[in-house]
């Protein structure tokens, strides 16, 4: 009897281990299933979140196209809506149960002073409270970002003579390049073809970052671009009315002079508030641009040489025609006797300033003048247009003219000079920071209604005082020099480029009649116009990009109206909230 009760006592020992193994099996295989259950939900929660990104992140590319399609989109403040809509996938197929909306609008300075920048913000969401949120920054680019641009290619005129373009190149016309060649650094791009007939083809050209043809135009700026500048030169006291009156090619009866000044005495004119221009007006067009009739200079008023020592005293060639001063205008004028030539109203041709010369004035300044410029320069001191904040805090970075106006001089600062007449080139225009050095401190953006030209006179060319006599360089350089980027609305070029001097005045080693034309910056027009020829007559391009034509144009340069991209971030739904919110913290700059 005790055997048998031993038996039963392990039979029931065995079935409460079977019991215990059975129910541990159970528990993880239940386990296992709820872990590949979880990690299906992870696995799909997670692929969901990725579509939903990527859904996100079309919507980007989606809004920026709209806008390029159509500009007029972009609104001035606050933000649209560019598309509401059920996602699709990337063959066009709706997915379920998902959602896009793409929001485009304008961010931190909204003005354009400093460029047009924007965001667009693509949010996706699916019926499960899933959600991605992606921004990307874009900005409009502005005309600046081109080395060379046209609207229309002339049929004489195209890229050679080894021509180098350093920076971007566009043209809604077919491309040129005759057989001497020309080499292109940066992206080509033509709403045409390159041209492959002809005395044209396009191996004559070396792309080397590559050339697109048939892409969509770019147009033109418009000519209501010139009220808003108006406006904004209006509010800084830097609108201008030149006198009335039809001006021949070339000249102009008002001139704007940039200058810079040293107001804290350390030797250099490139701290920030040291930037100004003068404005002189006369009915003389031939004097504001120091215009002289060629091969008879007797009675130039602006062209003579010097005489004494201490000081050194400036008389002209109609001084010497009708006084004694020890030789003859023809001798005044040789060469041995380092003749010059100026422009009207130059302090130099009288000795002294002189606001009113007889012939032509310099307008005052109304607005408040600093110490600084009183102390340093008392006789000029009324007649300085800061053209900083830092002394006229309401300058909005332009300066516009309504009618011609002839330039010179030396800028510092960032300025927009628009003139709904013809921009003269009168003499040199240079930044106090050169260019190269790539800082961006110093840009001119000059925007014409009509032409930028370069006038001819004895300051950008060689010039004959008697018929017998030789070509005499009567300026300070016999190149010319321009750091700025042009756009005209029809065309820039050099009057008087077929004529002249074929020889006179090299252009670093190579004979040519009025030596280099260096310009720094890029050239936008119209329709390509002419600098000189093949036979040397005119100038020989020697032109250079400025790279801060894309990154800090000039002060409401005019864009293309397409957009660029430029930054992009992954958004935190929590900081998104709602579109209104968001896009005004982005608006304040935060």
């Amino acid at each position: 009897m005790t055997m048998l009760r031993i038996v039963r006592d392990e039979g029931g020992f065995a079935f409460a281990v079977l019991l215990l193994v059975t129910l541990a099996v159970a528990s993880l295989t239940g386990a296992a299933m709820v872990l590949g259950t979880n990690s299906r939900l992870i696995t799909n929660a997670h692929e969901r979140q990725d579509m939903l990104e990527t859904v996100a992140d079309d919507g980007l590319e989606f809004g920026r196209a709209r806008l390029n399609a159509n500009p007029s989109l972009y609104p001035d403040d606050g933000f649209v809506v560019l598309d509401s809509a059920q996602a699709t996938d990337g063959f066009g197929n709706p997915i379920p149960g998902v959602t896009r909306v793409v929001y485009a609008g304008p961010v931190g300075i909204t003005s354009g002073q400093y460029g047009v920048y924007g965001a667009i913000v693509s949010v996706a969401r699916d019926a499960g409270r899933g959600i991605a949120v992606r921004r990307s920054q874009i900005m409009q680019e502005s005309f600046s970002k081109y080395a060379y641009f046209t609207d229309i290619e002339p049929s004489d005129i195209a890229f050679g003579g080894g021509d180098q373009i350093y920076g971007p190149v566009h043209s809604n016309d077919d491309i040129k390049i005759y057989e001497s060649r020309a080499t292109f650094h940066k992206e080509v791009t033509t709403a045409g073809v390159v041209a492959n007939y002809g005395q044209f083809r396009r191996s004559y050209g070396t792309f080397l970052e590559g050339v697109r043809e048939g892409v969509p135009r770019i147009e033109m700026p418009q000519t209501a671009e010139f009220d808003r500048l108006r406006v904004q030169a209006q509010a800084g006291g830097t609108a201008f009315t030149a006198p009335g009156g039809p001006n021949p090619t070339g000249r102009a009866k008002m001139r704007i002079e940039f200058v810079a000044l040293d107001l804290n005495g350390d030797g250099d004119t490139r701290d920030a508030d040291e930037g100004f221009i003068r404005v002189y007006v006369s009915n003389d067009f031939n004097w504001v641009v120091g215009a002289v009739p060629e091969n008879d200079m007797k009675n130039a008023e602006t062209c003579g040489d010097f005489h004494g020592t201490n000081p050194r005293t400036f008389v002209s060639a109609r001084e010497h025609t009708l006084h004694n001063y020890g030789h003859t205008w023809e001798d005044a004028l040789n060469k041995a006797r380092n003749p010059r030539c100026f422009l009207g109203g130059d302090s130099t041709l009288f000795g002294a300033f002189r606001e009113n010369d007889g012939k032509g004035r310099w307008l005052r300044w109304n607005g408040p003048i600093d110490p600084r410029v009183a102390n340093r320069y008392p006789e000029i001191k009324d007649f300085l247009f800061p053209i900083t904040r830092a002394l006229n805090p309401d300058f909005k970075g332009v300066i516009f003219v309504d009618g011609d106006v002839a330039i010179s001089g030396t800028v510092r600062g960032r300025v927009t000079l628009a003139a709904t007449g013809n921009i003269i080139i009168a003499d040199d225009i240079e930044y106090v920071t050169n260019p190269s050095q790539g800082t961006c401190e110093d840009i001119l953006g000059l925007f014409s209604r009509n032409d930028i030209v370069i006038s001819n006179t004895p300051l950008n060319a060689p010039w004959k005082a008697k018929s017998t006599a030789s070509y005499t360089t009567y300026d300070d350089s016999k190149d010319e020099w321009i750091h700025a980027f042009v756009l005209a609305l029809n065309r820039f070029w050099v009057e008087g480029y077929d004529g002249g001097s074929k020889v006179d005045e090299p252009c670093e080693g190579t004979s040519w009649g009025r030596g280099c034309l260096y310009l720094t910056g890029g050239i936008v027009q119209r329709t390509r116009g002419p600098v000189g020829t093949t036979g040397g007559t005119g100038y020989l391009k020697r032109y250079s990009y400025d790279q801060c034509g894309v990154s800090a144009p000039p002060p409401y340069f005019p864009t293309t109206g397409r957009f660029a991209r430029s930054q992009y971030f992954d958004v935190d739904p929590v900081d998104f909230g709602d579109a209104a919110s968001y896009f005004q913290r982005l608006q304040a700059g935060n």
